[in-house]
């Protein structure tokens, strides 16, 4: 069974005003939705990142890969990484982590490896948890991902989320996902506001729902020095605090001095950082994701080796659509050693999605997996077709928030180590 063509469509869909320590989220979040076809008629499944300069390393890469076999995924990523050479990608899709060719060789190949992963489940009649080993649980459970939010983008009406700006906006929003979702564990973004004022939300995220398991990621927007000392205020409150100083070695600095664990998707983001993160005891926990470490086969490998060196598993997520949403939720079921709940942005999507309806659900904050063979859902085309008018016309190419953030704060300066 041979690739006989692919279809790479960009999205674009509507994205609230999401604070973060880059900026803010502009009105419309960008996606591309890849779709392998065979020569025996199958097709599957993939989805990444939007920006113009994924999309074209994507469409230079595509004709090399037609006429191979769905099972040769080993000579796909060749093919890839042939056709990006020496390039290292200056896009890093609003992700603040480190970049490097490594990383975009393995984020261009991650849609065509879940796509073709797709297609082996369909053509066997499993699913794609079963090709990665076969389920450890039936149903992936997500964590709340609150953020700072203003009410609205300028010149709007206010969303239906409403204005997260201090704790009590922050706690009603856990309320609102708490009691649509039924998220048994809760992430806050920060970085936004001063450590102090961050970490009174968090507090007051424990006293409203008693129990449930807390994080918050301020994306390195704080220096090894506040990080110890919010990490040590917040001692019995945080599940694990998430990526608060830059680099291996900031966080290796706050590893030694807090008493919950580091986690991180910024300073390990390739095989390459395991070792001195490792080495200097810089995390605890390391939150996968497909999109970047080189689809589904390559993350259980990850995770395999952060069993061995005895690091816990969460994951990451960035904006995306349903298509993610499965392919993360058959790599979460099928890893044993993933012991805390996944990031998702679902609930900010508000119902908008190019997978058929039925599919993926949440009951009591997990996503059961999907029935069917492969991933388990079905491409709307409909729902495919407007969402790439909306890319058309939306008139952006590129995530920026921080160009977005000066439109109306000019003299913004994004948050790195900045407290």
């Amino acid at each position: 069974m041979r690739i006989r063509e692919i279809h790479l469509t960009p999205v674009a869909f509507r994205d609230p005003p999401l604070l973060n320590a880059m900026g803010v989220h502009e009105p419309w979040a960008l996606r591309t939705v890849v779709e392998v076809v065979t020569d025996e008629g199958l097709s599957g499944l993939g989805e990444t990142y939007g920006d113009l300069s994924h999309l074209q390393r994507l469409r230079a890469v595509a004709p090399s890969l037609t006429g191979l076999r769905v099972h040769a995924l080993h000579e796909i990523h060749a093919r890839v990484a042939a056709s990006i050479g020496t390039d290292v990608g200056t896009d890093q899709h609003g992700l603040t982590g480190a970049g490097s060719n490594q990383k975009t060789v393995d984020a261009v190949f991650s849609p065509f490896e879940v796509a073709c992963l797709d297609i082996q489940g369909k053509a066997a009649g499993v699913r794609v948890a079963d090709l990665l080993g076969g389920p450890v649980r039936e149903a992936v459970p997500y964590s709340a991902y609150l953020f700072y939010k203003w009410g609205a983008h300028p010149g709007e009406a206010e969303d239906r989320f409403g204005a997260a700006l201090d704790p009590e906006g922050v706690v009603a929003q856990a309320r609102l996902f708490i009691e649509e979702y039924g998220f048994g564990s809760i992430k806050l973004k920060g970085g936004v506001l001063p450590p102090d004022e961050e970490a009174e939300a968090v507090v007051a995220l424990r006293d409203a729902f008693p129990g449930l398991p807390l994080r918050i990621d301020p994306n390195a927007a704080w220096t090894p020095a506040t990080s110890v000392r919010i990490g040590q205020a917040l001692e019995g409150v945080l599940e694990y605090l998430e990526d608060p100083a830059p680099e291996i070695a900031g966080m290796a600095e706050v590893a030694a001095q807090v008493p919950m664990d580091l986690a991180t998707n910024m300073c390990v983001v390739t095989h390459d950082h395991l070792p001195p993160a490792i080495e200097r005891g810089a995390i605890g926990v390391l939150l996968i994701d497909h999109h970047y470490w080189g689809g589904l086969l390559r993350s259980s490998q990850v995770a395999a080796l952060c069993k061995t060196f005895g690091l816990g598993l969460s994951m990451h997520s960035n904006s995306h659509l349903g298509i993610s949403l499965a392919a993360m939720t058959h790599l979460a079921a099928a890893t044993p050693g993933l012991d805390h709940a996944c990031d998702t942005h679902t609930p900010w999507q508000d119902g908008q999605d190019v997978v058929a309806p039925g599919a993926l659900r949440f009951t009591d904050g997990a996503v059961p997996l999907p029935d069917g063979p492969g991933l388990g859902i079905e491409l709307d085309r409909d729902a495919l077709a407007a969402m790439h008018e909306q890319y058309l016309a939306c008139g952006i190419t590129r995530r920026d928030d921080t160009a977005y953030m000066r439109r109306f704060e000019p003299s913004f300066v994004p948050k790195r180590a900045h407290w």
